[in-house]
């Protein structure tokens, strides 16, 4: 693997006592597009909040590009959650302005590119989208960062299937992929496949399984779909 730009050392996260994640372990490298899959309540949005800096884990720690993961890591992270996190007041120009001056590395030439593309209108108001238009336009706002690290929580979640496959090409042309890294869950496993590196299967907090995408093709003679259903039976 080349230079790691996310790590997670023997992490456990509890919750009021219960464990979110037990003594989990594994490191991303750069410019790569990474999945994490597994069942509702496995883990998976809590390790984004980690990578985020948005909660801090009960043991272990959490780096990003040898820095510990907090609240300041933001300047490094761009994080989609999949709450909706949109102001609904704002018009979708003004969510891209408002954007821009709070992170450094918003590039308004791209996002304005990616507008474009996903058929979004500038003037109309966030409370006046639909489900899966608001989810274009946090998927148009994690894209336009050009942060080293992008989290993306079920970024599918809500949109139309007859668009998905759009919006997947649409991440691709979009990504720096030299210098980003996508780190990503979804439940889309099928439709995701085919843009990715590395997936990391989770079940009840606990790592089950990481693959290169291509060894999973290659080695094992199994679609991803396929290959989950196998690690979750052992």
């Amino acid at each position: 693997m080349s230079e790691h730009i996310l790590k997670f050392n023997n992490v456990t996260k509890k919750y009021l006592g219960q464990v979110a994640l037990n003594n989990i372990s594994f490191e991303l490298p750069r410019g790569k597009i990474v999945a994490l899959v597994g069942p509702n309540g496995s883990g998976k949005s809590t390790i984004l909040k980690l990578a985020a800096g948005l909660t801090r884990p009960t043991q272990g720690s959490v780096t990003i590009r040898n820095k510990v993961a907090n609240r300041r890591i933001a300047r490094e992270v761009a994080y989609l959650s999949e709450s909706d996190f949109l102001y609904p007041f704002f018009t979708v120009a003004e969510t891209l302005k408002f954007n821009a001056g709070l992170f450094a590395d918003f590039d308004m030439r791209k996002a304005g590119e990616i507008l474009g593309f996903m058929q979004l209108e500038p003037d109309k108001k966030v409370k006046h989208l639909s489900k899966g238009n608001r989810g274009r336009l946090k998927i148009l706002l994690a894209l336009s960062r050009r942060a080293p690290l992008i989290l993306m929580d079920e970024p599918l979640s809500g949109l139309d299937p007859l668009v998905r496959d759009s919006i997947i090409k649409s991440m691709i042309s979009h990504l720096d992929i030299q210098e980003q890294t996508v780190f990503l869950s979804t439940h889309e496993v099928s439709e995701v496949e085919p843009i990715l590196d590395f997936v990391i299967s989770l079940s009840e907090g606990q790592i089950i399984g990481i693959e290169e995408v291509e060894n999973i093709r290659e080695r094992h003679g199994l679609s991803l779909v396929d290959w989950m259903k196998e690690t979750m039976a052992k």
